[in-house]
């Protein structure tokens, strides 16, 4: 048995729906794939906490009772509009490899993997660098970075420094 608790043939008889309009309900998602084969669980997600609390988080899972009933769900439903959005729906044991593609994991295990997208990250980083530097030099060579003279303790309670009785 796998983590889940299902077994092999289980996990292939289990189904990803996503991309979900927020007005479907679990009784929708049942209604929807009951033709294909019977349903032994449905599990339908939502938002536990933060403001979107009590809220559906646009993805479920069905569990048909043999996986020839989920490929054949899988084939009829994906892609099907519902509520003007297609519906994404895949075997739960293939979504992680189906979807990283493009994922924003995916590119970030790209980036550490040190592959060419990491190139050209380092680059944009580079030039973002350089041009910060060449604009706190242009601000230096404008005079911001000019030193004002300290004010001494002596200025600030009204007294008379020495310096400033040389000067006059």
């Amino acid at each position: 048995m796998d983590q889940k608790g299902f077994d092999g043939d289980r996990s292939e008889s289990r189904l990803y729906v996503g991309n979900l309009d927020f007005r479907v309900s679990e009784s929708d998602i049942i209604k929807m794939f009951s033709p294909y084969g019977k349903i032994i669980a449905e599990d339908f997600l939502w938002h536990t906490r933060g403001p979107k609390r009590g809220e559906p988080r646009g993805y479920a899972f069905v569990q048909y009772t043999t996986k020839e009933e989920a490929q054949l769900a899988k084939e009829k439903m994906n892609g099907k509009l519902v509520c003007g959005r297609p519906v994404v729906v895949h075997l739960a044991s293939e979504k992680c490899f189906v979807d990283s593609k493009n994922s924003h994991r995916a590119m970030k295990d790209k980036k550490l993997a040190g592959s060419s997208g990491s190139k050209s990250v380092q680059t944009d980083r580079d030039a973002k660098i350089a041009a910060i530097k060449q604009k706190l030099k242009s601000l230096g060579d404008e005079g911001c970075s000019k030193k004002r003279p300290r004010l001494e303790s002596d200025d600030l309670t009204g007294k008379a420094s020495k310096q400033s009785e040389k000067k006059c």
